[in-house]
């Protein structure tokens, strides 16, 4: 049956990390068996991995085009798997897709991580064959040490959260229309499938109902990916973003996102990059090329977002909170990185985190091209933020490890200066106070706000009241002078400021 994933960017390493796809010229039983029981005893919490037959790899890339596989084949390696993981104990069975790529056939194995870990398997297929656990390490199987013994051992009492049961669900809480959508979107064979098959049956395919025949429940990852209300089930689901006129935080404009994570994370973007995303172009004399950036990159905006709504935690009733205040925006998802992650690891270039929290709603998500691979999230909010030529991110817990803070700072060019003129540029025709403030900088229409912003520019003689010889006049306009056109002039920026 087709797998819930797009085979094309799958066998690309588009969008599943090398790491987790193996690929195979032929059939070996011994490779095969011990390379799913490490996949399925997935002590990385990375959701197992993937087993491709009928493609050569070369340094865990894949050769293509694929050398595939003969029809008849496919037929007696699917046999051959029925006997192979009859010995793994506890028993354990992939789910199986074979299909056609580059005009060859081939076939998938997709051993998602067992909800019965720790997982055994012969060393030999021989009559003496001893049995050893297998775990991934980088694109290679190996057997487990000791220490890793251990850690498979303590695993098997913890399912992860987002992979486990939820027992006050029913299957129709889960919404074959987010279903539907997310199966056209990554361009899964499944979709087609979708007529032909029960929903039930749908959802066992996607791994997001789990039990026996007698008592199947949604998954956790399901009711957050597939209920249009997760917030019935996980209370602080959702986003709350907060736009403030200052940086004292007593004024602010509040809006909340939910329904599926997926999709109230893609609102909340969207809301962002209409709403708070500013460009500006500035001309400079010695290049004819006009520099252009923004007050913050939409990029390192979209990963941070992401990995707060990928690496929280859902148990807890905290939603993630976005404050965008005039000259910064705050990210704050609850909790902190998962141990050994320090706050000084967090000001390295690259993180190489053990465990991820939610590694089943990473993979929806990768799937759908909102976040990237493990371990890419924060250098990519540096890299993103230092192209735009933007202070560097900074990122940050307590000791408790209660939260994880991303604060993105405003773009130099954004700053007073800049400040200044914007407002010249606005009173090149005469406006009333209000105006300035109000529907030019975004800020309340206060007399310390007045005085912060408009005052300056008055006592430097770049700005003139039309009527001086009555302040506090109603008809009351303010307007850019001679001195306030030199003075925009000698800075060489012509700015346009755009949404």
């Amino acid at each position: 049956m087709p797998l819930p994933i797009n085979i094309e960017t799958l066998i690309n390493g588009q969008v599943v990390e090398n790491e987790r796809v193996e690929f195979k010229e032929g059939w070996n039983d011994e490779e095969i068996i011990h390379t799913i029981t490490a996949f399925a005893n997935d002590i990385n919490h990375w959701n197992g991995g993937y087993i491709i037959i009928g493609i050569a790899e070369n340094n865990g890339l894949p050769v293509l085009p694929p050398i595939g596989l003969q029809v008849n084949q496919i037929d007696t390696i699917q046999k051959k798997l029925i006997e192979l993981c009859n010995q793994i104990q506890p028993y354990y069975f992939p789910i199986v897709e074979p299909t056609v790529f580059l005009e060859k056939h081939i076939l998938i194995l997709w051993c998602p991580g067992g909800d019965n870990r720790p997982y055994t398997s012969p060393t030999t297929l021989g009559v003496k064959g001893q049995r050893a656990y297998y775990v991934r390490h980088g694109s290679q199987t190996l057997k487990a040490n000791q220490s890793e013994t251990q850690r498979l051992i303590e695993l098997a009492a913890k399912i992860p959260f987002d992979d486990r049961i939820n027992h006050t669900a029913t299957f129709d809480d889960l919404n074959v229309s987010l279903i539907q959508a997310f199966l056209h979107e990554v361009k899964s064979k499944l979709f087609d499938d979708i007529p032909k098959i029960s929903f039930i049956e749908l959802c066992k395919q996607m791994q997001i109902v789990k039990g026996s025949s007698e008592y199947q429940k949604p998954v956790n990852v399901g009711l957050l990916m597939f209920c249009e209300y997760p917030e019935r089930f996980f209370k602080g689901a959702y986003i709350d973003l907060a736009i403030y006129k200052d940086n004292e935080g007593t004024e602010y404009t509040q809006k909340i996102f939910n329904g599926a994570i997926h999709n109230h994370l893609r609102d909340c973007l969207s809301f962002i990059r209409t709403n708070v995303i500013k460009e500006r172009v500035k001309k400079v004399s010695y290049q004819p090329e006009a520099l252009r950036f923004f007050n913050y990159p939409y990029m390192a905006i979209e990963e941070a977002l992401a990995n707060a709504v990928y690496h929280r935690s859902y148990e807890l009733e905290n939603q993630i909170e976005v404050h965008i205040f005039v000259d910064k925006i705050e990210i704050i998802s609850y909790p902190g990185a998962l141990p050994p992650v320090t706050n000084e690891d967090l000001k390295k270039d690259r993180i190489f985190a053990r465990d991820y929290r939610n590694r089943r709603v990473g993979e929806f998500l990768k799937e759908l091209h909102l976040t990237e691979a493990k371990g890419t999230g924060i250098p990519t909010i540096r890299k993103e933020m230092s192209k735009n030529g933007s202070p560097a991110p900074i990122f940050e817990m307590n000791e408790e490890r209660s939260y994880f803070l991303t604060t993105l700072k405003i773009h130099k060019e954004f700053n007073k200066k800049s400040t200044e003129i914007e407002i010249l540029k606005f009173c090149l025709h005469p406006k009333s106070r209000k105006d300035i403030l109000e529907l030019e900088l975004g800020i309340s229409n206060q007399t310390k706000n007045f005085t912060k912003n408009v005052m300056p520019l008055i006592e430097k003689g770049y700005l003139k009241q039309t009527v001086p010889e009555k302040p506090s006049s109603k008809q009351q306009s303010y307007f850019t002078t001679e001195t306030g056109i030199k003075f925009i002039e000698s800075e060489e920026s012509i700015f346009n400021n755009s949404n």
